[in-house]
This record gives structure tokens, C-alpha cells and sequence, in this order.
């Protein structure tokens, strides 16, 4: 008796949350699944692009909650494939960033099954149009980086390049930002970022839930730190020149 043919998987990247940022490939991908896995950031509108059937499937990870081991999630994506399904595995924002992509890659290379990567618009990019703001300039912003704001324990990264981060002419992103930022901030600014640096903080980007703050980085910091922790929506943080843009609404 032949062995059942190997599915395929695609990662595909659902966007900040309005599906309307989703690329047609990642539309088509959903509309053809056999099974979704989904992280809890890509649940909600997004999902009704999936056909009728379809196995949905949450194994989202967020900070403080209980959440699917990574190895678990690995194996669920193993384990349908390998029926000949046609998989899903939708991940919030852009799936290559900060996104455990290689650890799901790793696993599907070592049981011999297909896969693809369907990128997607990064929170930073969102933010940004949000803010109406460009994430880069001449002479202003030379260089664009990405941090994360927490390691796998949830505390922020001990290993920094704070040289880097206290940059005057770059554009800093700081994801899953809320529980440690006032700790970065107090970092760059003692490696000599001033403390009146522009600083955004965009929650629930593209969504109904949307919000952005503006403020000096400094004070930023202390608004967060003194914000009791609780469920809120995703936060990220830009720092930078170009964080000081037009007021829109929505803003405080």
C-alpha cells in the first residue's frame, strides 16, 4: 500500500490586522486551505477568507498568556501535512519578522515536506502610513532597524547593540514593546540618545482598536512604565527623528 502523497505549506503573512493589507497571494493561499493555523493576531476578519471546511486551528503565542509550545506548533504543521493536506500556517504582520519562522521551517525541512513564504506588510510599515510618516529621509534617517523587546522569557535582550540604538539618524522599531520599553529607553539614553527624541507608540495598528501616542522618548518611557500591565493591544514603538510627523486622528 503506497504511502499518502506529502501536503505543502504556506506561510503566509496576514498583515497588522486589516484584511483588506492582506496581498492576493495570501487571499488565494487562505481560499485554498485545507487547514489554518493561526496565531491570535491573524484570527477575526481574516479568517473569513478561509473556504467553508477548513480546519482552523489557533496556536497564537502572546506575552503573559498561555500559549501552544513552539515545538507543539511544529509538529501540528508536520502532522497535517503529511496527510496531503494543503496548509496554512498564517502568521501576523510579516512572517519573517520576529515571527519563529525558521524554527517551523526547520521542522518541515527535516520531514522532507514543500513549503513558501508569502510575505506581507511589516507593523512598522502600517504604523508609519498610519502616522503619515515615512520611515526613512535623506540626511534625516539613514538607516532603518527592527529590535524585539523581549527574548523568549519575555525580558528584554540582554545582548543590545546600543551603539546602534542610541543612533541620532536612525529609525529605531521596537516590536512587543510595551512591558520593556522603559528599560531600553533608559539604556539608549544613558549610551547618549537624548531623552527629547521623537518617539511614536502605535497599538492595535490598522484595526478599529487603533490608537498612536506621540511623545518625547523619555516621557513615553515613563507612561509605559507606570501603565499597569494587563491585556492591551500590540504595541510597537518608533524613535527617531521621523517619529515627530503630522498630528492625525486618533492621536493623543
Amino acid at each position: 500500500m503506497s504511502e499518502p502523497a506529502k501536503g505543502f505549506v504556506s506561510f503566509v503573512s496576514s498583515g497588522p490586522g486589516d484584511p483588506d493589507l492582506l496581498t492576493l497571494r495570501a487571499a488565494r493561499r487562505l481560499a485554498e486551505a485545507d487547514a489554518i493555523l493561526f496565531d491570535d493576531l491573524s484570527a477575526g476578519p481574516i479568517l473569513e477568507h478561509a473556504r467553508p471546511g477548513a480546519d482552523l486551528v489557533g496556536v497564537g503565542k502572546r506575552a503573559g498568556r498561555a500559549s501552544p509550545r513552539q515545538d507543539h506548533v511544529s509538529r501540528l504543521l508536520v502532522d497535517y501535512a503529511a496527510t496531503g493536506a494543503r496548509v496554512v500556517r498564517l502568521k501576523s504582520g510579516d512572517a519573517g519578522i520576529f515571527g519563529r519562522l525558521e524554527e517551523e521551517i526547520t521542522a518541515l525541512r527535516a520531514a522532507g515536506i514543500g513549503y513558501e513564504i508569502v510575505p506581507g506588510v511589516t507593523a512598522a510599515s502600517a504604523a508609519a502610513a498610519a502616522a503619515e510618516i515615512p520611515l526613512t529621509r535623506r540626511l534625516t534617517a539613514r538607516r532603518l532597524q527592527f529590535v524585539t523587546g523581549h527574548d523568549v522569557t519575555g525580558a528584554l535582550p540582554e545582548e543590545l547593540n546600543l551603539a546602534a540604538l542610541a543612533d541620532p539618524q536612525a529609525t529605531t522599531v521596537v516590536y512587543m514593546a510595551r512591558r520593556t520599553f522603559a528599560e531600553l529607553a533608559a539604556r539608549v539614553i544613558a549610551a547618549g540618545l537624548p531623552p527629547d527624541t521623537p518617539a511614536l507608540m502605535a497599538e492595535g495598528v490598522s484595526t478599529p482598536e487603533q490608537r498612536l501616542t506621540r511623545a518625547p522618548l523619555a516621557d513615553l518611557a515613563a507612561q509605559l512604565r507606570d501603565t499597569p500591565a494587563g491585556p492591551a493591544a500590540p504595541a510597537i514603538v518608533l524613535y527617531g527623528a521621523l517619529a515627530d510627523g503630522p498630528a492625525t486622528e486618533g492621536e493623543t
